[in-house]
């Protein structure tokens, strides 16, 4: 397949990049900076402002889907929507965030007294993201939350999946960045959650 990555360079991008990769697909790999995309078989770098909904849906016409994983804090929710549906992408895929996930019913993780100070904004703006999609008729989307501790690691092929719960073991709620880079490239071959938020977690 023909995917787009915006935000290659970064530490969840980085791990999907290498996940398609060594799949055999073709990557867009799209960043502020294309110089600092690693180089892998099958992987062009682009230079984009993301902010150019224009000029970013130039570049996304033409894949068979769309990946951004950038900062909720970076970036605005119709920067995105609005550059894949004037590119003619339908399926577009998320890197979310676990802010949004729920501890409870009715009860976000964001929202627990525990949940760290520096990262609610990012947070927000991913449960923010999550519900604009949610009013999206137009993209075939998909929104994956990882665990509470989202973290270099190793690429182990053992995690489960999620809906819209946190998923949590003896050691608390974690995935690495390489695990959720094949649940990512999991849900592109062979998609199971259209219209959907769901997570991933050991």
């Amino acid at each position: 397949m023909k995917i787009a990555l915006i935000g290659a360079s970064g530490n969840a991008g980085s791990r999907i990049a290498a996940e398609l990769s060594a799949r055999g697909h073709q990557i867009t790999g799209i960043a502020r900076d294309a110089g600092k995309i690693a180089s892998l078989p099958g992987l062009t770098p682009v230079s984009a402002n993301i902010e150019d909904t224009a000029a970013l849906a130039g570049i996304l016409k033409g894949h068979d889907a769309v990946i951004s994983a950038i900062h909720f804090t970076a970036s605005k929710p119709e920067q995105f929507i609005d550059a894949v549906k004037a590119s003619g992408v339908r399926r577009y895929l998320v890197v979310g965030g676990a802010g949004s996930l729920e501890v409870a019913p009715g009860k976000l993780l964001v929202n627990t007294p525990e949940f760290p100070e520096i990262y609610k904004a990012e947070a927000m703006g991913g449960v923010v993201f999550l519900e604009r999609l949610k009013q999206e008729p137009g993209l075939d989307w998909t929104f994956l939350s990882p665990s509470a501790a989202f973290v270099p690691g190793e690429r182990t092929g053992k995690f489960r999946l999620g809906g819209d719960q946190l998923l949590t073991n003896e050691h608390g709620s974690s995935i690495s960045f390489e695990d959720y880079a094949i649940a990512l490239v999991d849900e592109i071959e062979t998609p199971k959650h259209i219209r959907q938020r769901f997570t991933v977690g050991y």
